[in-house]
């Protein structure tokens, strides 16, 4: 038996990439910010929620299958945007997007991929969709949607959550940054984990050389131990309006998505500027600490602007049982980062596809087990006391566990 067959849950390809990968990129892709509050409770969201299964039905038909902005995909789930793919392994990006075409899902790529727009749409196949910070510089980000436009990426998600520069202290302890600057400790993580320093940095430094932000324009195209890091925060915009998404709906012909609501205003002002769907999100908790949990904020947003307006959700995904709740509460599918990443740090193309055959097998389990064969089928009927969830949403679903928290508990979102 394999790694990869002696892994029987997402737990279990964590585990494995932790100790592959050096701390510091470890703890940069799994950790959120502060005292890492946020990642908790977008997993206590789900660990709190409760199912009510109907049992004598005929379940030998099940399918996870759902359409999504009108084509088919085999579940309800696209790849998150997550920019440290390329720290990851050799080609990040180009694998976990080919994972995704394999198994019939979306892939998003980050603004800051070491992959480029244009190499990624002529080698991953599958359905692809663009992540887009806004920039200070607003002809940088402009420039990226024209050529996501022309690369035919099907959709645009616009990261609003990010205003600011997040506070993640445990990147200081571990001595890493973006761009990587290599300090006394962080030498010592890379060297005392040789299977990532030669798999993954001495392939990049063997081939193409140390990879690079393809996807900045200009002076901003540096490699990843370029710049400083406050070049690099102070690239985004803090003075972003929803004038820019507007603008943005002009220049964009395709599906266009605002990433990071969490309230009905938000929701409400997206749909006003443009967007076809909007994506309950906290950023997987990597930035306000003391964040609601989507999942929390998810069924009084679907009753806000659900007839009108696709609505997604992002952040705490562990299991299929997820996918299966967040569908019920509304949602038309959910995004998740982390547990792609932890594929590809493990095994890198196969280990990310396992991932995302473990979700599916998982969530064809939960329809089975709740006596509803097909995605359509799950709806708030399904979750115990569920009025109690949406009149409440920012307490979560009441049946609170009374055991200790699993080992998921201390997942990032």
């Amino acid at each position: 038996m394999n790694a990869l067959d002696r892994c029987f849950n997402i737990a279990d390809v964590r585990e494995a990439a932790k100790r592959r990968l050096p701390r510091g990129i470890f703890e940069f892709i799994d950790r959120g910010t502060e005292d890492d509050q946020a990642v908790a409770n977008n997993r206590a969201a789900f660990e709190r929620m409760r199912l009510l299964p109907r049992v004598a039905v005929d379940v030998s038909k099940r399918s996870t299958r759902t359409a999504l902005f009108g084509t088919d995909i085999a579940m309800p789930l696209a790849i998150a945007p997550t920019g440290a793919a390329g720290l990851v392994w050799y080609q990040g990006e180009l694998e976990l997007a080919r994972a995704a075409a394999d198994v019939g899902i979306p892939f998003t790529l980050a603004t800051r991929a070491t992959t480029s727009i244009e190499d990624i749409a002529r080698l991953a196949g599958g359905r692809l969709w663009f992540q887009l910070y806004i920039w200070r510089q607003r002809e940088m980000s402009h420039e990226l949607v024209e050529r996501a436009q022309r690369a035919g990426f099907e959709a645009l998600v616009v990261t609003l959550d990010v205003p600011v520069q997040p506070n993640r202290e445990y990147n200081l302890r571990n001595g890493f940054s973006l761009p990587l600057k290599l300090t006394s400790r962080g030498m010592v993580d890379i060297l005392t984990h040789p299977r990532w320093l030669f798999g993954t940095m001495g392939r990049y430094l063997a081939t193409t050389g140390m990879p690079r932000y393809e996807n900045q324009a200009g002076a901003y195209r540096e490699n990843i131990t370029g710049g400083n890091s406050a070049r690099a925060a102070g690239m985004r915009g803090d003075d972003v309006s929803w004038s820019d998404v507007a603008l943005l709906r002009k220049r964009w012909k395709g599906t266009l998505l605002v990433k990071g609501i969490l309230t009905t205003e938000d929701a409400e002002a997206a749909l006003e500027n443009g967007a076809d769907g909007v994506i309950v999100s906290n950023h997987g908790g990597r930035c306000l600490d003391s964040s609601v949990a989507p999942l929390e904020v998810l069924p009084e947003i679907v009753a806000a602007v659900g007839k009108r307006a696709t609505v997604l959700l992002d952040g705490g995904i562990r299991r299929g049982s997820d996918i299966a709740k967040a569908v019920a509460l509304g949602a038309s599918a959910v995004l998740c980062g982390r547990p792609g990443l932890y594929g590809m740090g493990m095994a890198g193309r196969p280990g990310a596809k396992r991932v995302l055959d473990i979700l599916q097998t998982e969530l064809s389990t939960t329809l089975g087990m709740l006596g509803r064969p097909a995605i359509a089928e799950l709806d708030a009927s399904i979750v115990h006391r569920h009025e109690d969830f949406a009149a409440h949403p920012g307490n979560g679903p009441v049946d609170a566990p009374t055991t200790r928290p699993s080992r998921f508990s201390v997942l990032a979102g």
